[in-house]
């Protein structure tokens, strides 16, 4: 009998799940994520599990983490300081595709040097300049991305930059070639910069995991699951963090495909913190050809074709004052549910509400409290975020009264996007406390801090809720409407034959609206989806039969679809794929692009066979190394060839060789 544990580190809750055989779940079990120490929310959950089922923890043979960490961290702007190294590139290309967005302030340099489209070099690496920088600030950040133009054509500018950093700063370095081999130099410097900036925060997760199960006396191997849903081995996610991002979304994938069998379906996964929505085509889930999508950013990380929004159960609502009727919006970022704050701190919770209800008028911050996160590092807060994170200490305040000015709003924000500190406010969790559907905080904060909420004027001058329980009904209105909004967007951008109107506002238009409501005029309009919806997530029964209704489709809830993401955390593969080029920089020469440098050849084919030897040497020894076994491989070749002068001309190939295996268990 073979034990798999699986194990999900969710924005708001840390799962567990035992799988016999990978055939039956035995035991499943949930803990509040303790993001001081995620460790001790790993060790509940762990616990539990092991209780429930009654087994030996020496039993275990395979122990496997998914988490929506990294994707939360991008999606909410957190993370650790880094630097940008760019070589040969022009101040512009730091707007395109968000470099400077993604910056947000952290510093960059640019530098002569970089490489042709041939893999030839363009200009020498300015290594003064270099060193004269990393000597100045070398030590302000926590880590550095470089790119160099054309680097995976040849990555000696970008290998020689690493190494500079490396003794100069002794800081963790990522280079772009290392995290993909395509072209688009400020996309893949996008996706080294958030993968540098992902490397603590992973780092901390798989060493906490790794020392807890310990603990509980499970010895099996770790492994980790990647955006495109396969599994590698800790060490492996500890180099490329940024593989990570939709790490849960694609293990929720995986397991819904084992938990229901189905072959075409829209796959929605809510969390605390982001709604998740792939599509399943004949069983697999596609792999998004551009890469992978978090929030506003674009990386050329390979991950599960799958739009991610920051909608859960924690989105911080919204009050829109615009309008006669006003309203509610939900996310994008995430805040402590009132109804959760006040099980920490009751008395300074329901002390604040009843106060701010005996109040004649609404104040702007009613029904919103702050806290500093236990045990995260202070390290560089100066000026008005340290004096104001001085004021709040470790104790749970109401917000208006840590708050001076309107200037220290952006401190706080600041404050929030480090992970320093925390702030609570209305959420759909707290409308489910008030309606009845949950009952795991406390009921009656909840409705306190709702009450306060709908007292909000709307622009008609009239209370946007006469009490609670309608004050509910609209945020979790709302959220269907999100959700919904979320479901059609992704199916709109499926469509085969597509639309000359973007799927956002085809989602959004009056008509596609009109038609889900079933508007019957002198037009008849309908709409809905034409596939069925596997609704995972804790919450997913809760909120999304009312979704289902809707979209006039079928709406599957399986089970253990609270678990999901843990459940895909042990029944993946390991696989890993590594592409190459081979190029025609003049006739009769035959260039393939190499980690190592580019090496000429004098015969297309003696080219292509030797990258292809290449890349299966390597993704084999990457699988190994990644934790799998039984190892398989696969090659895509795209060759392109053009017609001249009657013949057939080679113009360039691309080579994809995939190792996929079992994750290799400990032995008995």
């Amino acid at each position: 009998m073979a034990l798999s544990l699986g194990v999900d580190t969710g924005g708001t809750y840390t799962d567990a799940v035992l799988v016999r055989d990978e055939q039956e779940v035995i035991a499943t079990a949930k803990s509040l994520t303790t993001r001081h120490d995620l460790a001790e929310g790993i060790g509940a959950a762990v616990s539990a599990v092991l209780t429930e089922a009654a087994i030996d923890p020496a039993e275990i043979t395979l122990a496997s983490l998914s988490t929506t960490l990294a994707t939360n961290a991008l999606v909410e702007g957190q993370g650790g300081r880094v630097a940008l190294i760019l070589i040969g590139f022009r101040e512009s290309d730091l707007e395109r595709h968000g470099l400077n967005e993604a910056l947000a302030g952290d510093p960059a340099i640019l530098l002569s040097g970089g490489h042709n489209h041939s893999g030839d070099m363009k200009e020498p690496l300015d290594e003064a300049a270099l060193a004269e920088w990393l000597t100045a600030h070398g030590r302000e950040v926590s880590g550095y991305a470089v790119a160099a133009q054309f680097a995976t054509r040849n990555p000696a500018h970008e290998q020689r930059a690493a190494e500079m950093v490396q003794d100069l700063t002794g800081r963790p370095v990522s280079c772009s070639h290392h995290l993909s081999s395509k072209l688009n130099g400020p996309k893949r410097a996008m996706t080294a910069v958030l993968n540098a900036r992902l490397i603590g925060m992973i780092e901390r997760l798989i060493r906490q995991a790794e020392t807890r199960l310990g603990e509980l006396g499970i010895t099996a191997p770790l492994m980790v699951v990647r955006g495109d849903g396969a599994l590698i081995s800790a060490d492996f996610a500890r180099e490329r963090p940024i593989e990570t991002i939709l790490s849960g979304p694609a293990a929720s994938i995986v397991g819904a495909r084992w938990m229901t069998g189905a072959q075409d379906a829209l796959v929605s996964d809510i969390g605390g913190t982001t709604t998740d929505v792939a599509v399943l085509r004949n069983g697999r889930p596609s792999i998004d050809p551009d890469g992978a999508r978090v929030g506003p950013y674009r990386t050329m990380v390979e991950a599960v074709a799958m739009r991610t929004s920051g909608l859960g159960g924690d989105s911080e609502a919204h009050f829109i004052s615009e309008g006669l009727k006003g309203g509610v919006t939900l996310g994008p970022k995430r805040v402590l549910p009132v109804s959760l704050i006040a099980t920490e701190a009751p008395e300074i919770v329901h002390k604040a509400l009843d106060e701010q209800l005996r109040a004649a008028a609404p104040g702007e911050h009613d029904g919103r409290f702050v806290r500093a996160v236990p045990g995260v590092p202070r390290d560089g807060v100066e000026g008005r975020e340290a004096a104001l994170l001085d004021r709040i200490d470790d104790a749970v305040h109401p917000l208006a009264t840590v708050l001076r000015n309107r200037i220290e709003i952006k401190a706080l924000r600041r404050l929030v996007e480090r992970g320093i500190v925390q702030v609570a406010g209305v959420t759909p969790s707290d409308a489910s406390h008030v309606l009845g559907s949950l009952a795991s905080w406390d009921k009656d904060a909840a409705q306190k801090a709702l009450t306060l909420f709908g007292r909000r004027r709307t622009g008609a001058g009239n209370m946007l809720a006469q009490d609670p329980m309608g004050m509910a009904r609209i945020i979790i209105d709302q959220l269907t409407q999100q959700t919904v909004l979320a479901l059609l967007e992704t199916a709109f951008a499926e469509e085969e034959e597509g639309f000359d109107i973007p799927s956002s506002q085809l989602a959004r238009h009056v008509l596609t609206q009109r038609a889900l409501g079933g508007h019957r005029g002198l037009v008849r309009l309908d709409a809905g989806l034409n596939l069925p919806v596997i609704g995972l997530g804790a919450s997913a029964s809760t909120y999304y039969p009312a979704v289902g209704e809707r979209l006039s489709c079928q709406m599957e809830l399986p089970k253990h679809a609270g678990v999901a993401n843990a459940i895909g955390a042990v029944v993946g593969r390991v696989t890993i794929r590594r592409s190459g080029e081979v190029s025609a920089p003049a006739e009769g020469r035959f260039r393939v692009h190499l980690a190592s440098g580019p090496e000429d050849f004098a015969d297309a084919q003696e080219a292509l066979g030797y990258l292809e030897d290449h890349l299966t040497e390597m993704s084999q020894r990457e699988a190994q190394q990644a934790g799998a076994e039984g190892i398989r491989v696969s090659v895509i070749k795209d060759i392109r060839t053009a017609e001249a002068e009657g013949r057939e001309i080679f113009v360039q190939a691309t080579l994809t060789v995939e190792a996929s295996g079992r994750p290799r268990i400990a032995a008995e």
